[in-house]
Parts: C-alpha cells; sequence; structure tokens
C-alpha cells in the first residue's frame, strides 16, 4: 500500500522509499462510504503543484489490479480540482473531478485492470511495452493541483478488489427517484383508466335497417309505366 501518511516518505511495495516528499494534508473527518479501518487512508493526501508519480516493479507476470483511492476534504464544488491519471503512457483515468463524483468527504475509489504477460502491458484495450515497472503519473490540469490518498496494486481480478460501502445519502436519493417513477407512472396510468371510455352496449346501426337498396327498382318501373301509360292514352 502506497499511502500520504502525515510521518515520512511512503512506502512502495518491495521496500522502497518514496525518494521525493512532496507537501502532505490531512483532514480529520469521517469519510463516508469507507470501512471504520480505512479511514485514514482517505484522510490523508499527497498533492504536488506539478505532475507527480510513483514507480512500482513488478516480476511476474499475470493479471493485477490498480486501486487508486481520492477524497475530496477542500473544495466544495465541481471543476475546481480536475486531472488525469497515466499508467505507463497510458491514460486510465480521464478528467477526475472527485467532487463532481461523489462529493465531500466521501471516499472514492478508481479500479483500474490491467494484465502483464509476454513483456507487454495491455490496460483498457490499449498494449505497451512492460519492462519491468509501472509508472503511475497523476497529471497536472487546468483546475488546482493533482492529488492522491492512497493506492495499492492486487495481483487478482476486479471482483478481488473490497468495496466500498454505498453512500446513504445517494442510495436513499436512488430509492426516492425509483418511488417517483412508480408513482409518475400509476398516475399515468390512472389519468389514462379516467379518459377511456367505458363499453357498454352497443349503439345501434342507423344504416342497418336502410331498405333503399329494395326501393330502387320499384322506382324504375314505375318511371317506365308513366311514360307507357301516357302514349297508349294518345292512341
Amino acid at each position: 500500500m502506497v499511502g500520504a501518511g502525515a510521518r515520512g516518505a511512503p512506502l512502495l511495495p518491495g521496500g522502497i522509499a518514496d525518494s521525493v516528499v512532496w507537501p502532505s494534508t490531512r483532514a480529520a473527518m469521517p469519510m463516508w462510504t469507507s470501512n471504520a479501518e480505512d479511514q485514514i487512508l482517505y484522510q490523508t493526501e499527497r498533492y504536488n503543484e506539478e505532475t507527480f508519480g510513483y514507480e512500482v516493479p513488478i516480476k511476474e507476470e499475470g493479471d493485477y489490479v490498480l486501486v487508486l483511492k481520492f477524497a475530496e476534504v477542500y473544495f466544495a464544488q465541481s471543476q475546481q480540482k480536475v486531472f488525469d491519471v497515466r499508467l505507463n503512457g497510458h491514460v486510465v483515468v480521464k478528467d477526475l473531478d472527485i467532487f463532481d463524483r461523489v462529493g465531500h468527504s466521501t471516499a472514492h475509489d478508481e479500479i483500474i485492470p490491467m494484465s502483464i504477460k509476454k513483456g507487454k502491458l495491455s490496460v483498457q484495450g490499449e498494449v505497451s511495452t512492460f519492462t519491468g515497472k509501472l509508472h503511475i503519473e497523476f497529471v497536472k490540469g487546468y483546475y488546482d493541483n493533482p492529488k492522491i490518498c492512497a493506492l495499492y496494486i492486487l495481483q487478482g481480478t476486479v471482483e478481488d478488489v473490497p468495496k466500498l460501502q454505498p453512500h446513504p445519502g445517494l442510495e436513499k436519493k436512488e430509492e426516492d427517484d425509483d418511488e417517483d417513477e412508480y408513482d409518475d407512472g400509476s398516475s399515468v396510468k390512472k389519468q389514462a383508466n379516467k379518459n377511456r371510455v367505458q363499453s357498454g352496449p352497443r349503439t345501434p346501426n342507423p344504416y342497418a335497417s336502410d331498405n333503399s337498396s329494395l326501393m330502387f327498382p320499384i322506382l324504375v318501373a314505375f318511371g317506365v309505366f308513366i311514360p307507357t301509360l301516357f302514349c297508349l292514352c294518345r292512341l
């Protein structure tokens, strides 16, 4: 685990100490969605005014997962801190705005699966040559400084990564949205039923008793008879 603890430099896997100590801050406040034992991981952070990063040696081939841990403890609105994360030159996290993702004082993990096989690194559909080290960079953007609270690399798959707890506020909002959608559907259904014309006795067809088709031959015969009778009378 690489952390941004308040004392000393973070230790990389294999006991390699970080050679550069960047400014770090600590916010002793509870973090939503984080387990109690992991609170300190999100309460500390390391940032830099320029792009910074870590090198992690990987000796064995296989499937790995990079887990990046973040929390916004300073800004109270989005578009205040936005940055990218690169892994061996590949942009694996684009335009990360922590507050926009989860809000203030809330743990947020970025989980990046990858594979190292036959001297090649495969991540998010891209492939590059792997020389034995992972280069994790936090890239300076237009909004404030890049930062990281903690990170670790796990040999395994995404299913092996412990998940954060659901945010109680977001969970309640999703439930309310579902209820609103259900109510709206019920209202529409009720309104449709209200506007629907109720079925009843079938209205008689006014043309069903029309006898005009029967009267037509009679009228024709009568029209022929009158001129014939008039001619006979003149004789």
